[in-house]
């Protein structure tokens, strides 16, 4: 296939980049959404600080509870249908929760609602990773970025909201239903079929006439046919790496959103205004990053990016942490988030395409584990604060990047130059790439 066709897939592949673009903006907006709002049902139930924290822990507790689940019901429904009916339920979930008059419902919404979110992120990433492969090269990254839009997006619509006094309910009804449309829309421009549905002659006449090498979601899977010849314990051992990969890039995102003002304004004695720039310089460099990343895994690789941003996080935060200032404090923050921008993406790309696994098997575990490693890591790095201090603490960043540095070999390396034989596997949407053994400890 010539470079000019990998560039321009199918009319059906182009429409269905857009359709999961729009889930992954949806997913963003509708918590983004409630998040404001929050003052106000705290309010209005009239919740005590450690009541409230625990109610709103009931989100991220039903994503853990039922994210195992996600793996099946895409085998069973499709990812494209779980991830709209998902939405949908989120929608309806984040809705009640604004609706609950007593502090039991709120708590039974909010487990529902993160249940049902679980199911959408496992879902939308495995629909996206299908796109991917059709593609011929990488676009995950983007679509990372779009949830981090929408994000901003949905905060923007709660801060009209409120300023213009519409009722809690009014906002998220309309908001809900907004959002469910636009799922059930995309719906319509979704890959057909279930995941994984690819015989198995097809499959292995791909597997056959592919290179050895070759990063993953570009359809070349010389390396998955040798990691498959090996052994279970070996293909646990690279999905454990590949979680240890996403809770590193996860553990800084949450650093930066939980301790990065409380580090600044209180160990180095920044104003609050200025503060606030910690979280903003790591999330702003994240995203500058998603925009960029796809043209740079497509460039350089998996292993390479993730290994130069595992680098910039233990470069950028170390010499923060060993130097502390105010201005050299942010630019560290803003050095991780460049540094992790990929590492998500990248990790929930290799588990999904690991052989010996059903199909959206290592996804789920992936996703699953990484929230554990959100819901841990706040009150591992507060032990350690108060144990000592908040600057020793957040070694846990440079840690992270040292992490990423070792374990990057799991990840693809760079596809060989003028490598563009997707041709003939353009139909096989599900084809399954993965370094080979030697390669995933280079």
């Amino acid at each position: 296939m010539s470079s000019s066709a990998l560039a321009r897939p199918a009319l059906d592949v182009r429409r269905a980049r857009v359709a999961v673009a729009a889930l992954f903006l949806t997913n963003g907006a509708l918590f983004a959404n409630l998040v404001p709002r929050y003052p106000e049902i705290k309010a209005g139930l009239d919740l005590g600080n450690a009541t409230y924290g625990l109610a709103v822990a009931a989100f991220p507790a039903g994503a853990i509870t039922a994210g195992l689940a996600a793996a099946a019901l895409v085998r069973r429904f499709g990812s494209a249908r779980v991830a709209v009916a998902g939405t949908v339920l989120t929608a309806a979930g984040l809705l009640l929760a604004g609706l609950a008059p007593a502090l039991p419902l709120l708590v039974v919404a909010l487990f529902a609602a993160g249940a049902m979110d679980a199911f959408t992120d496992v879902a939308q990433n495995a629909h996206g990773l299908r796109v991917q492969r059709r593609y011929g090269r990488s676009i995950i990254n983007g679509f990372h970025a779009l949830w981090s839009v929408g994000a901003v997006v949905g905060g923007g619509m709660a801060a009209a909201a409120i300023a213009l006094d519409l009722p809690l309910g009014v906002h998220l009804a309309i908001t809900g239903a907004l959002f469910s449309v636009v799922a059930l829309v995309a719906l319509r421009s979704c890959l057909p079929g279930l995941d994984g549905d690819v015989t198995d002659g097809a499959a292995a006449e791909a597997e056959a006439s592919a290179s050895p090498g070759a990063p993953a979601g570009t359809g070349l899977s010389g390396a998955a046919a040798a990691l498959a010849r090996t052994s279970r314990a070996r293909t646990a051992a690279v999905l454990a790496a590949l979680v240890l990969v996403a809770v590193a890039g996860t553990l800084v995102e949450d650093a930066g959103s939980t301790w990065a003002a409380v580090y600044l304004s209180g160990s180095l004695g920044a104003p609050a205004t200025i503060a606030a720039a910690g979280f903003v310089a790591l999330v702003g460099a994240q995203f500058v990053g998603r925009l960029v990343g796809d043209r740079l895994v497509d460039r350089f690789g998996q292993r390479a990016v993730a290994r130069t941003g595992g680098a910039l996080v233990l470069l950028g935060t170390g010499l923060a942490l060993a130097f502390p200032s105010v201005p050299g404090t942010i630019a560290g923050f803003a050095a991780a988030g460049f540094g992790v921008a990929t590492l998500v993406p990248a990790a929930m790309q290799q588990a999904d395409e690991l052989p010996g696994l059903r199909a959206g098997t290592g996804l789920t575990l992936v996703s699953w584990l990484m929230r554990l490693g959100f819901l841990l890591s706040p009150p591992v790095v507060g032990l350690v604060a108060d144990a000592t201090s908040l600057r020793t603490g957040l070694l846990v960043l440079p840690l992270a990047g040292v992490v990423v540095v070792l374990l990057a070999g799991v990840l693809a390396p760079r596809r060989p130059a003028g490598r563009t034989d997707t041709a003939d596997r353009h139909d096989d949407p599900d084809h399954r790439t993965t370094p080979a053994p030697e390669e995933a400890t280079a």
